[in-house]
């Protein structure tokens, strides 16, 4: 059984919260019922990315949204950076592979023993530092090494 601690995208949130987004409401409806019941952290700045994501496009009110990340903050541990990690998303982000608020996710996941981060905006397989980027929307089904994180 894998018991490695990882974190979660903002997109997998915004997923979530999306009704519209049809087959990826569901998987990342399935994705964050497993996760809770894992070693799954959650970064401070994916939850204020989901904000910003869901009261820009509408999918909920400000207050909908707060109360969503409320649920979230209380089910998972929340992490968040610190210096250190922002020096370290620096170089994660200096050779231009990464926008630096990928880089500060991973780098955040990374100082906070995250070896994973489930992502659809990284490249599957990529590795920065000690994290690797799994996709857990490639495929009809939960890719294997997703499913087996999730238990």
């Amino acid at each position: 059984m894998t018991t490695e601690r990882f974190s979660l995208d903002t997109n997998i949130l915004v997923y979530a919260a999306d009704m519209a987004a049809g087959e990826r409401h569901e998987r990342a409806l399935e994705i964050l019922d497993r996760a809770v019941r894992r070693d799954c952290v959650l970064t401070l700045q994916a939850l204020a990315e989901f904000f910003h994501a869901a009261t820009r496009k509408r999918m909920m009110t400000r207050t909908e949204a707060a109360d969503q990340l409320r649920d979230w903050a209380t089910a998972f541990p929340t992490v968040s950076a610190d210096p250190g990690t922002l020096w370290m998303a620096l170089e994660f982000a200096a050779d231009e592979r990464l926008s630096l608020w990928d880089a500060l996710l991973l780098a955040t996941a990374e100082h906070h023993a995250c070896a994973f981060v489930l992502s659809e905006d990284m490249q599957d397989g990529a590795r920065f530092g000690g994290v690797t980027i799994l996709d857990p929307f490639i495929g009809e089904v939960l890719p294997a090494r997703v499913a087996a994180l999730l238990g």
